[in-house]
C-alpha cells in the first residue's frame, strides 16, 4: 500500500472513529462530512468547506478522498491534531464554549450568510471561547436596513430601533423621523433568512401580527455580520419576552418559538368556500409552530389573503389526499383537502411530489399536540379564510 493509500484509510478511520462528533460536520451537523481541516482539526461538510477556504490564516482544507495528502501533512497537521484533540466534539467545546442560548446555530439546510457567519464568528472572532469576553444580551439596537417597498417591489434605506426592555421594534421611513412608521411587539414577531423568495443573499422576512392579520416586511443589508446580528437581536429580544410571558416553562421549551423557519413553502390552487369558484394559484407558507397555513398571491405580498389555523386530530381537524368526489382542479390534478371544524379547504398541487410533501407536513403538524404557545394562537384563531 502506497503512502497516499495509507494516509486515506487513516482519514477515512478517524472520520469514523467512535465517540468523536467526526460523522457529522463540526459547523452545521451535516452527516458524512467529506472535508477536512487540517489547521483547525476538524471534518467537515462540502458548504462549510466553501466558507473555510475563504479564510486561508484561520483554516486549511482538503478533501478527504479526492485531494493527495502527503506524509507531513497527515503526520503533523491532522493524525496529531485529531489525537490531541480527539476529534469534532473535543474542537467544538473549544469553540463553542459559551454559545448564548439566543445565538441561532446554523443547520445543513440553512442559508449561506448563516453559515458564513457561524463560522466567523467561532474561529475568526473567537467569540464563544471560555476564556473570552463575557457575553450579555444584545439589548437595544438601531441602524439602516432596505425595506422592500409594501406595493412595490423598490428597496428603500430605513432606521430600524430595537427596543429590548420595552419589546419593541419600530421603523422609520425618514432617517431624522421622530414618528415610525410601524411600532412591532416583540410578541407577535418572527424573523426567518428567505434569500431566494427575495432574490439577495442576505434577505431577511419579518413577521408580526396586525389587526389580525400577517403583515411581512422583506429586508436585507450588505453587510452579511451586520444582518445576522439583527437577526440574533431579535432571537434575544424574543427569549426575553417568553421568559416573562411563560415563567413555568423551561428554556428548553421556549427556544424553537424565538424565531422558526417555515416548514414548507410553495405554490398550491385553491377554490372557495363553496368548492365551486374557479381555481386560483396561491403562494402558500406553512408555519408550524404557530400551526397556521398562510397564502398569498404572490410570495413578496405585504398581507396574506387567508390563513387556516391548524389544531389537531382530537378537535377534528384533518387532511385527505385526494379531492372529493365530483370536484376537478384546474390546470393541476393531484390534490388534496384540509378538513377544520369551520369548511373544507380544497386544493392542487403541481406534481405529486409537491402534494405528497404537502401531506407529510400537514400530517406532522395535526398529529402533535398543541403547546401552551399554540393554544394562545388558537384562542384568537381558527380555520378561516379572509377571501
Amino acid at each position: 500500500m502506497g503512502d497516499r493509500e495509507r494516509n486515506k484509510k487513516r482519514l477515512l478511520e478517524l472520520l469514523r472513529a467512535p465517540d468523536t462528533g467526526n460523522a457529522h460536520c463540526a459547523d452545521c451537523g451535516a452527516a458524512d462530512p467529506d472535508w477536512a481541516s487540517y489547521k483547525l482539526g476538524i471534518f467537515i461538510c462540502l458548504n462549510c468547506c466553501g466558507v473555510h477556504r475563504n479564510f486561508p490564516d484561520i483554516s486549511r482544507v482538503k478533501s478527504v478522498r479526492l485531494d493527495f495528502w502527503d506524509d507531513s501533512i497527515v503526520e503533523v497537521a491532522v493524525i496529531l491534531q485529531f489525537m490531541i484533540h480527539n476529534g469534532n466534539l473535543r474542537v467544538k467545546a473549544k469553540f463553542e464554549a459559551r454559545v448564548p442560548a439566543f445565538y441561532y446555530i446554523p443547520q445543513a439546510n440553512d442559508c449561506l450568510v448563516l453559515k458564513e457567519q457561524w463560522i466567523r464568528a467561532k474561529y475568526e472572532r473567537r467569540e464563544f471561547m471560555a476564556d473570552g469576553e463575557t457575553i450579555s444580551l444584545p439589548g437595544n439596537r438601531e441602524g439602516f436596513l432596505w425595506k422592500r417597498g409594501r406595493d412595490n417591489s423598490q428597496f428603500l434605506r430605513r432606521r430600524f430601533v430595537l427596543l429590548a426592555r420595552e419589546g419593541l421594534l419600530k421603523y422609520f421611513t425618514k432617517e431624522q423621523s421622530k414618528s415610525p412608521k410601524a411600532v412591532i411587539s416583540i410578541k407577535d414577531l418572527n424573523a426567518t433568512f428567505q434569500t431566494e423568495k427575495i432574490g439577495h443573499p442576505h434577505g431577511l422576512q419579518i413577521t408580526y401580527r396586525r389587526d389580525g392579520h400577517t403583515r411581512n416586511l422583506f429586508v436585507y443589508h450588505e453587510s452579511g455580520k451586520e444582518i445576522v446580528d439583527w437577526f440574533n437581536a431579535l432571537r434575544a429580544a424574543r427569549l426575553q419576552y417568553l421568559k416573562m410571558a411563560f415563567p413555568e416553562l423551561p428554556e428548553s421549551e421556549l427556544m424553537p418559538f424565538l424565531t422558526r423557519n417555515y416548514l414548507k413553502q410553495g405554490f398550491m390552487e385553491k377554490t372557495g368556500p363553496k368548492q365551486k369558484e374557479p381555481f386560483k394559484k396561491r403562494w402558500f407558507a406553512l408555519d408550524c409552530h404557530e400551526r397556521r397555513l398562510l397564502y398569498y398571491k404572490n410570495p413578496l405580498d405585504a398581507f396574506e389573503q387567508g390563513q387556516v389555523f391548524l389544531g389537531n386530530k382530537e378537535q377534528g381537524y384533518e387532511v385527505y389526499e385526494d379531492l372529493p368526489k365530483g370536484i376537478r382542479g384546474n390546470r393541476w390534478k393531484a390534490g388534496l383537502t384540509i378538513v377544520t371544524p369551520e369548511r373544507r379547504f380544497v386544493l392542487t398541487c403541481p406534481n405529486e411530489k409537491e402534494q405528497q410533501e404537502w401531506l407529510e407536513s400537514l400530517r406532522g403538524v395535526l398529529s402533535s399536540p398543541l403547546t401552551p404557545l399554540n393554544r394562545l394562537t388558537a384562542s384568537t384563531e381558527s380555520g378561516r379564510s379572509s377571501r
